[in-house]
Protein backbone atom coordinates (compact mmCIF):
# COMPACT_ATOMS: atom_id res chain seq x y z
CA UNK A 1 0.00 0.00 0.00
CA UNK A 2 1.41 4.01 0.18
CA UNK A 3 2.10 3.23 4.31
CA UNK A 4 5.31 1.48 4.21
CA UNK A 5 8.30 1.71 6.38
CA UNK A 6 11.53 2.38 5.10
CA UNK A 7 14.49 0.16 6.55
CA UNK A 8 16.82 2.79 7.49
CA UNK A 9 20.71 1.09 6.28
CA UNK A 10 22.88 1.59 9.21
CA UNK A 11 26.17 3.02 7.86
CA UNK A 12 29.40 0.89 8.17
CA UNK A 13 32.72 2.28 8.69
CA UNK A 14 34.14 2.20 4.99
CA UNK A 15 30.82 4.04 4.92
CA UNK A 16 31.73 7.03 7.27
CA UNK A 17 35.70 6.97 6.00
CA UNK A 18 33.77 7.74 2.09
CA UNK A 19 32.26 10.31 3.97
CA UNK A 20 35.59 11.60 5.15
CA UNK A 21 37.42 10.75 2.27
CA UNK A 22 34.69 12.92 0.12
CA UNK A 23 34.98 16.05 2.42
CA UNK A 24 38.94 16.64 1.93
CA UNK A 25 40.55 14.08 4.78
CA UNK A 26 42.80 11.82 3.92
CA UNK A 27 42.32 8.26 5.03
CA UNK A 28 44.96 6.09 6.48
CA UNK A 29 43.81 2.39 7.36
CA UNK A 30 45.50 1.38 10.82
CA UNK A 31 44.72 -2.04 12.40
CA UNK A 32 42.28 -2.72 14.83
CA UNK A 33 39.59 -1.41 12.77
CA UNK A 34 41.44 2.08 12.96
CA UNK A 35 41.74 4.55 10.85
CA UNK A 36 44.45 7.87 10.84
CA UNK A 37 42.24 10.50 9.43
CA UNK A 38 44.64 14.04 8.31
CA UNK A 39 44.32 17.39 6.61
CA UNK A 40 46.40 20.48 6.57
CA UNK A 41 48.78 18.65 9.14
CA UNK A 42 46.35 17.99 11.70
CA UNK A 43 45.04 14.30 12.17
CA UNK A 44 43.30 11.97 14.28
CA UNK A 45 42.33 8.42 14.80
CA UNK A 46 38.76 7.06 14.78
CA UNK A 47 37.74 3.29 15.30
CA UNK A 48 34.99 0.94 14.29
CA UNK A 49 32.22 0.31 16.89
CA UNK A 50 29.66 -2.04 15.08
CA UNK A 51 26.22 -1.11 14.94
CA UNK A 52 27.17 2.56 16.01
CA UNK A 53 29.10 5.60 14.58
CA UNK A 54 32.80 5.45 15.07
CA UNK A 55 34.21 6.20 18.38
CA UNK A 56 37.27 9.07 18.31
CA UNK A 57 40.01 7.11 20.69
CA UNK A 58 42.87 9.85 19.78
CA UNK A 59 41.90 13.88 20.24
CA UNK A 60 42.46 15.88 17.13
CA UNK A 61 46.17 17.67 17.55
CA UNK A 62 48.89 18.55 15.09
CA UNK A 63 51.13 16.40 13.47
CA UNK A 64 54.82 16.22 14.70
CA UNK A 65 56.66 13.72 13.01
CA UNK A 66 55.02 10.33 13.11
CA UNK A 67 52.77 10.61 16.28
CA UNK A 68 49.84 13.52 16.84
CA UNK A 69 50.41 15.98 19.30
CA UNK A 70 47.74 16.86 21.57
CA UNK A 71 46.61 19.91 23.71
CA UNK A 72 48.29 19.99 27.09
CA UNK A 73 46.82 23.71 29.09
CA UNK A 74 49.62 24.15 31.16
CA UNK A 75 47.70 27.23 33.36
CA UNK A 76 49.51 30.34 31.77
CA UNK A 77 50.01 28.27 28.27
CA UNK A 78 48.52 26.00 25.96
CA UNK A 79 51.41 23.40 24.82
CA UNK A 80 51.15 20.78 21.73
CA UNK A 81 52.43 17.52 23.58
CA UNK A 82 53.26 14.05 21.48
CA UNK A 83 52.93 10.81 23.35
CA UNK A 84 56.84 10.36 23.59
CA UNK A 85 56.93 13.92 25.44
CA UNK A 86 57.79 16.27 22.95
CA UNK A 87 56.50 19.64 23.88
CA UNK A 88 56.13 22.90 21.93
CA UNK A 89 54.01 26.19 22.80
CA UNK A 90 50.87 26.06 20.83
CA UNK A 91 49.61 29.01 18.70
CA UNK A 92 46.92 30.66 17.79
CA UNK A 93 46.71 29.29 14.22
CA UNK A 94 47.58 25.71 15.51
CA UNK A 95 44.26 26.37 18.26
CA UNK A 96 42.08 27.33 14.81
CA UNK A 97 43.12 24.73 12.60
CA UNK A 98 42.19 22.08 15.25
CA UNK A 99 39.08 23.69 16.31
CA UNK A 100 38.15 23.65 12.40
CA UNK A 101 39.21 20.27 11.92
CA UNK A 102 37.56 18.79 14.42
CA UNK A 103 34.16 20.76 13.55
CA UNK A 104 34.51 19.59 9.80
CA UNK A 105 35.15 16.07 10.69
CA UNK A 106 32.13 16.01 12.81
CA UNK A 107 29.76 17.15 10.09
CA UNK A 108 31.34 14.79 7.15
CA UNK A 109 30.68 12.07 9.27
CA UNK A 110 27.30 12.97 10.98
CA UNK A 111 28.78 12.99 14.72
CA UNK A 112 27.23 15.11 17.56
CA UNK A 113 28.71 18.28 18.01
CA UNK A 114 28.72 19.49 21.41
CA UNK A 115 27.94 22.63 22.62
CA UNK A 116 31.61 23.28 24.61
CA UNK A 117 33.61 21.51 22.33
CA UNK A 118 32.06 24.01 19.51
CA UNK A 119 32.88 27.18 21.75
CA UNK A 120 36.78 26.82 20.83
CA UNK A 121 39.88 23.92 21.25
CA UNK A 122 39.29 21.36 24.17
CA UNK A 123 42.61 20.05 25.99
CA UNK A 124 43.42 16.67 27.00
CA UNK A 125 45.18 17.52 30.03
CA UNK A 126 45.12 19.83 32.46
CA UNK A 127 48.09 20.38 34.55
CA UNK A 128 48.23 23.81 36.76
CA UNK A 129 51.92 24.82 38.13
CA UNK A 130 49.92 25.99 41.17
CA UNK A 131 48.41 22.54 41.94
CA UNK A 132 51.78 20.20 43.03
CA UNK A 133 51.03 16.65 42.24
CA UNK A 134 47.39 16.39 42.10
CA UNK A 135 47.26 14.02 39.49
CA UNK A 136 49.00 11.33 41.22
CA UNK A 137 45.97 10.20 43.44
CA UNK A 138 47.75 9.89 46.44
CA UNK A 139 46.63 12.72 48.59
CA UNK A 140 48.99 13.81 51.62
CA UNK A 141 47.94 13.13 54.49
CA UNK A 142 47.58 16.12 57.02
CA UNK A 143 49.90 15.17 59.97
CA UNK A 144 52.85 14.94 57.11
CA UNK A 145 52.05 18.41 55.83
CA UNK A 146 54.67 20.44 57.52
CA UNK A 147 53.64 24.36 58.36
CA UNK A 148 55.89 26.82 59.12
CA UNK A 149 56.23 27.73 63.17
CA UNK A 150 54.46 30.99 63.77
CA UNK A 151 56.94 33.71 65.53
CA UNK A 152 55.42 35.05 68.77
CA UNK A 153 56.04 38.83 68.60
Amino acid sequence: MFFRTRTVKKPTFTDYLEKASTAGFTIEPQSDNRARITRNGIATVIQDVPGDPPKVVHRAGVVMGPEIATLVDGGYQKFLQTPSGKRRPALAADLKAIHAFQEDLRGALGLRSLYNESLGTVSNQYIYDRVEERDLNKPKEPWKISTPAKSKA
